[in-house]
């Protein structure tokens, strides 16, 4: 199992801070275009709730696109909501996001645990690419949530 950790402070509320993230449809604007990410999830209530699926799909690699369902399974608004992915290509992906009102704004913590199938060609990949990729991803949301928020 690998862990993912990335904290940041933008300057907003935490009301600001919920409604932007607790919101499916901002996923698209904190993903790298180049993963030609896309919900495919037919109806999103505003906000994440206990229970929700969201369905999109994601080229993560050579332009070949991968079905993920992830299920949100815990929310204390407005301070933290986890999502789980049900199918996907990861063997366990769990990633909390927290919120924390701290001088200056909002500390926004993101907390991933996940694990790769394929035995020793899993953890060979994540060696390779996967975990380059996925520190590339929450490089790209660290500089779209800093300009963003600014």
């Amino acid at each position: 199992m690998y862990q993912l950790r990335r904290t940041q402070v933008v300057p907003i509320t935490m009301k600001e801070a919920w409604d932007f993230f607790s919101s499916p449809k901002n996923l698209e604007k904190i993903t790298p275009r180049e993963l030609s990410f896309n919900i495919t999830s037919i109806s999103l209530d505003k906000e994440c709730y206990p229970g929700q699926m969201i369905c999109y799909t994601v080229k993560p690699i050579l332009g070949i696109p991968l079905k993920w369902v992830t299920e949100i399974t815990h929310v204390q608004e407005p301070f933290f909501f986890v999502d789980e992915q049900r199918v996907g290509p990861y063997s366990i992906w769990h990633h909390e996001h927290h919120f924390k009102e701290v001088e200056g704004g909002v500390e926004i913590t993101d907390i991933v645990h996940y694990k790769i199938p394929l035995g020793i060609l899993g953890r060979l990949a994540h060696v390779l690419f996967v975990k380059k990729k996925l520190n590339q991803i929450f490089d790209y949301r660290t500089d779209i949530m800093a300009n963003y928020f600014s």
